[in-house]
């Protein structure tokens, strides 16, 4: 035990190799989680269920991105439980791919994901990549957003400004109607 849990302590990916009766050692569980995310894959079913062990997980990071999308490996009710649904998008937006379909339309939630990266817009109910209220709002937080934006909404001035503005990047996936405008091709080039 003594050596499993200096193990976990230093990887916790080492919680696939432990024998299987540690998966059910919630100090060791605890212990894996916080230092790599998705340990949570190889826990005993009944920790999956556990909160403070899947908030751990969500929350615990590497040194370049949060593992928010171990929540596919949370129990099905606590991928419908908002609080732990946003902790989750906060770390990674990819988490939204793996929760209840209602987050897909929850407007807070879908802004969250933003945040971390506009790649999870994806998997948004389509009715907000129509909305030009919430695509403003969303491309003020990332540029990049506009790629996942409806066709129409790509045309749009006030949309492909705000977006450009934010990120340079963002000029790529604009209408090319928009790409010989002189004032969006110098904010994308500042």
């Amino acid at each position: 035990r003594k050596f499993v849990l200096e193990a976990v302590k230093l990887s916790g990916d080492a919680l696939e190799f432990a024998d299987k009766s540690f998966r059910k050692d919630r100090e060791i569980v605890l212990t894996a989680v916080k230092t790599w995310g998705y340990a949570l894959e190889y826990v005993h079913k009944s920790f999956k269920k556990d909160r403070e062990i899947v908030l751990t997980a969500i929350k615990s990071k590497s040194k370049l991105y949060g593992y928010g999308d171990c929540i596919k490996y949370a129990d099905e009710s606590l991928r419908k439980d908002r609080n732990i649904v946003l902790a989750a998008v906060k770390s990674h937006g990819y988490a939204l791919e793996y929760v209840d379909e209602n987050f897909r339309k929850d407007r807070e939630i879908l802004l969250e994901t933003v945040k971390t990266g506009p790649y999870a817009l994806r998997f948004a109910d389509k009715n907000f990549l129509k909305d030009k209220k919430f695509i403003l709002e969303a491309v003020k937080l990332n540029g990049d957003a506009v790629e996942f934006a409806d066709k129409k909404l790509r045309k749009d001035k006030e949309i492909a400004i705000a977006a450009v503005k934010q990120s340079g990047y963002a000029f790529e996936y604009l209408d090319k109607s928009l790409r010989k405008n002189r004032k969006l091709v110098l904010l994308a080039v500042k």
